[in-house]
């Protein structure tokens, strides 16, 4: 990882990129990226204040109508900036990389043809290096009829299944999660009997990335504290309001994180204290996870220029 550069104000951010415009496209996009709890919505919309832009959102969760709280939307601090990618889908359906990909490119376009600048502002890896580098299975059509199947195997019975297959050598697979290992094993259950899709190039070309690096000490500092105000929000209200109108607590553990440990808590299987306990050790673990997936983006040749934000 590149040094990281004090950035005291946002004027210094603005010169930056008005120093990128030089070789880069009029429509090159900015993202701002960073783990759980490190400050980029703040940073995105008063960056996008200063540049009269709209604000798209890569996270995985927020897309969710309800999901608000354990979310952490805070449409709030949007103020009169305009976003897009957030409230999209019910909480009963399912969203995935690939629809991220579509809705992402209308937005953008959609923003270029106003002729804003476009800031994306998130921490699913995933989603962001969607649209920079091209995954040629994630063309691969969902089978919803096998996800439930295959979502009903242990983890060890997932691996066990996906080690019988044919696996590509470009192909990687993340051998740790659970929602991920089903995805694989329905890519190559389609491998077995079609070919891979031919890629067309990735959808964003011109980029500049800023990525939030908080200490350890102070991402964990923040990630508490968001936890305690979000109970005191009513987190626990939210959910119970969510399974009121329908969802399953199925569906809260797929959400994973908040919602997975709410529905346990709400179903008996552990107390308020083991709840508060095992969900700030694992939103710790997510924001290691994250700054991971960041690393290996670098790694796979993505320049990302990392900022504390002070």
């Amino acid at each position: 990882m590149d040094e990281v550069r004090d950035i005291k104000n946002l004027q210094e951010l603005v010169e930056i990129i008005d120093q990128a415009k030089g070789h880069l496209s009029p429509d090159f996009l900015i993202i701002i990226l960073g783990p759980t709890a490190s400050g980029k919505t703040r940073l995105a919309v008063n960056l996008a204040k200063m540049m009269d832009a709209e604000i798209i959102s890569a996270d995985s969760r927020q897309v969710y109508k309800k999901l608000d709280i354990g979310t952490g939307k805070d449409l709030s601090e949007y103020h009169s900036i305009p976003y897009h990618l957030i409230d999209i889908v019910e909480p009963t359906g399912q969203y995935d990389v690939q629809q991220f990909k579509e809705d992402f490119d209308a937005a953008y376009k959609k923003i270029n043809t106003l002729g804003k600048m476009a800031i994306l502002c998130g921490g699913t890896g995933s989603y962001i290096q969607s649209i920079l580098q091209e995954n040629r299975y994630s063309k691969i059509p969902r089978d919803r009829e096998l996800q439930e199947k295959f979502s009903k195997l242990s983890t060890e019975d997932l691996k066990d299944e996906i080690r019988k297959k044919l696996i590509p050598q470009d192909f990687q697979i993340d051998w740790k999660n659970h929602k991920r290992l089903v995805r694989a094993l329905e890519i190559l259950n389609y491998l077995d009997k079609n070919r891979i899709p031919v890629p067309t190039g990735p959808l964003i070309k011109n980029y500049l990335i800023f990525g939030l690096n908080p200490t350890a000490v102070d991402r964990r500092a923040k990630i508490d504290l968001r936890l305690a105000n979000r109970m005191e929000e009513g987190f626990i209200d939210e959910v119970k309001s969510l399974i009121n109108e329908g969802v399953s607590h199925e569906a809260l553990q797929w959400f994973g994180l908040e919602y997975k440990y709410a529905s346990y808590y709400l179903l008996g299987k552990i107390d308020e204290e083991e709840f508060l306990k095992k969900l700030r050790t694992e939103i710790h673990r997510y924001a290691k996870r994250q700054m991971t997936y960041f690393r290996k983006m670098e790694k796979d040749g993505i320049k990302i220029n990392w900022i504390k934000w002070v």
